[in-house]
């Protein structure tokens, strides 16, 4: 999204001095000067990636040619040395890296009252706009980068904002998140957007409705036929048609295979596994239908104030496997985000899944992996390149894009369906506005409002891209680096409509690969499209910036390695890539 008029007077202003490449644009900071939070995040190199996407297949680091290239222990002096050689080859290799540009979607500089932006948690008119000079004071926080403007956001309920500070971070480990980057958000008034905002009006009634009912359900068959008809929805097709049950999968061509092989869940959220002596059953605690929230205006401005409902959603009291959307919100709505994919690494580890045939310990007749390239290695990495993800989104979300929630957006809609958007400065896409799904909506609840599985609605950081996608994105390129993604899942199951069992799926074979991208859109969808609090895009997009998050931690972490080795996993694209020492 567009910068703030002291944004775009003080940041970009230095992005058009420091475009081109310089020597100065690589020097080191005085360390005791004061950081310019826009510094590096800004700044832009002519040919730079315009994606998340690395720009080589091949990663590769050449350990320093010092001491510790030499076998064996090295004497404590020539350790310090050593480590030391190390970490500033490993910092230089990583400042050589081309700048990439940040792209918005515009929106923010379109609309003079913000209508595009995300505003939640300050104060608002009656119509939902935000006010202004509140909107300024987050604005001079984020161009700054000082805590005491922070501290000074005014704020119009009790509710805070997540975290912004979080994306001026900097980790010692992986390329800095301010040098990966994702395309501009789809536009409000958008086609795309358009697409969107429909899926989720049909997500949010077939929220109680079993995934393998869809292609029975009439509802589902009805969201299918009107997104197959917006050119612009990316979702995966069946000869240029969206199927029911096609519906809110992830996956379009090679990107993210295997989605749409199988059942809805993956196998990762359903086959029992167990932490040491600890037993998992895969059966959650999960809401008790029928329970939508913000379908009133009264109570949609009060959350965008920064209000509560003071509402909580009931719990069934039967624990179950999971089967419908409302269940994957469930989950999504309290998990530790790197929770599921922890969970599939024991499930791999419970079905004996192999080892990435790269693993130096294959084939050894001496030796096995532990705290490097085997249990303990595995189970750190995962919540380390978790952590380092959670930066890099951070600092998309606020300091790039601010894009607004769908919540946000379903004002608009109110306002506009109700004969009040001459009272806000955004346009909508007409076909979208006319939809099936906002009048069935509409006929369901008695306003235009997308209703939201959250008493809460969505959370309070910008929706582009989502946390809970990019940490998923980084968690299954460790699980792909470690395991073999090509090992087809042994005796797959499915749930049954109750979720009160398991039972045998025998169709297609399922690979770890193909199971570990449909969990990664299970838990982000789960979180967005399922709950109403993310669009599409936000998901797609964040899992490619987690990919490209894990890959330079990887890459910094081959160096460190004493075993040679030469990793090969597939990236999300169908690519292919080599991490090697």
């Amino acid at each position: 999204m567009s910068k703030s008029p002291c944004v775009h007077t003080c940041v970009n202003k230095g992005r058009k001095e420091l475009s081109q490449p310089s020597e100065k644009a690589h020097q080191l900071p005085d360390v005791d000067a004061p950081l310019d939070p826009g510094r590096r995040s800004f700044l832009a190199k002519a040919g730079a990636a315009a994606t998340v996407t690395m720009a080589t297949g091949a990663i590769a680091l050449t350990t320093p040619s010092t001491a510790e290239a030499e076998v064996g222990p090295l004497s404590d002096a020539a350790r310090a040395q050593a480590s030391f050689n190390l970490r500033q080859s490993v910092a230089q290799t990583e400042l050589n890296q081309p700048l990439v540009s940040h792209p918005d979607n515009g929106d923010e500089t379109l609309y003079a009252d913000k209508c595009g932006s995300f505003t939640k948690c300050l104060p608002h008119d009656s119509f939902g706009r935000v006010n202004l000079a509140a909107y300024q004071t987050l604005l001079t926080a984020l161009s700054t980068g000082n805590p005491a403007d922070f501290a000074n956001i005014t704020m119009g309920g009790t509710n805070l904002l997540t975290n912004p500070q979080s994306g001026l971070a900097f980790d010692l480990e992986g390329t800095d998140g301010h040098n990966l980057t994702v395309p501009a958000a789809p536009t409000v008034a958008g086609t795309q957007t358009a697409a969107e905002i429909v899926e989720l009006y049909w997500a949010s009634l077939l929220r109680d409705v079993p995934f393998d009912q869809y292609p029975g359900n009439s509802i589902a068959v009805a969201a299918a036929k009107e997104l197959t008809n917006f050119p612009d929805y990316t979702g995966p097709r069946n000869n240029f048609h969206v199927t029911a049950n096609l519906l809110f999968r992830g996956g379009l061509g090679s990107t993210f295979a295997g989605e749409t092989v199988g059942p809805y869940v993956s196998q990762f959220m359903l086959i029992p596994t167990a932490l040491g002596t600890q037993p998992i059953s895969q059966q959650w605690r999960v809401f008790l239908p029928g329970q939508d929230f913000l379908t009133t205006f009264s109570e949609w401005l009060h959350v965008q104030n920064g209000g509560s409902t003071g509402l909580t959603a009931a719990m069934d009291p039967q624990v179950r496997y999971p089967r419908n959307g409302r269940d994957l919100t469930a989950f999504a709505h309290v998990d530790v985000l790197s929770q599921a994919y922890f969970v599939a690494l024991l499930a791999l580890t419970t079905m004996n899944a192999p080892l990435n045939p790269g693993n130096p310990y294959i084939g050894s007749r001496t030796q096995g992996g532990f705290g490097t390239f085997g249990g303990g290695d595995f189970a750190s990495t995962i919540n380390e390149v978790a952590s380092r993800a959670l930066k890099a989104v951070w600092f998309q979300k606020w300091y790039v894009h601010r894009r607004l929630r769908p919540e946000a957006t379903s004002g608009l809609v109110h306002l506009i369906k109700t004969g009040q958007g001459s009272n806000v400065s955004c346009n909508l896409n007409s076909t979208f506005l006319n939809s099936q799904a906002v009048q069935q909506s509409f006929s369901k609840y008695g306003t235009y409002l997308l209703s939201q599985a959250y008493p809460e609605g969505c959370p309070t950081h910008p929706s582009y891209p989502t946390g809970h996608g990019t940490v998923g994105g980084a968690c299954i390129t460790v699980l792909k680096f470690f395991f073999n993604g090509n090992f087809v899942i042994p005796n797959p199951v499915m749930s049954s409509d109750d979720g009160l069992s398991l039972q045998p799926y025998t169709g297609s074979q399922l690979t770890v690969n193909g199971e570990l991208a449909k969990l990664g859109h299970n838990v982000s969808f789960g979180h967005g499209i399922h709950a109403g609090i993310h669009y599409r895009s936000d998901t797609d997009q964040s899992l490619l910036l987690g990919e490209a998050v894990a890959l330079g931690v990887l890459r910094d972490k081959a160096a460190c390695y004493h075993e040679k080795f030469s990793v090969t996993l597939t990236k999300f694209d169908g690519t292919t890539t080599t991490i090697s020492n």
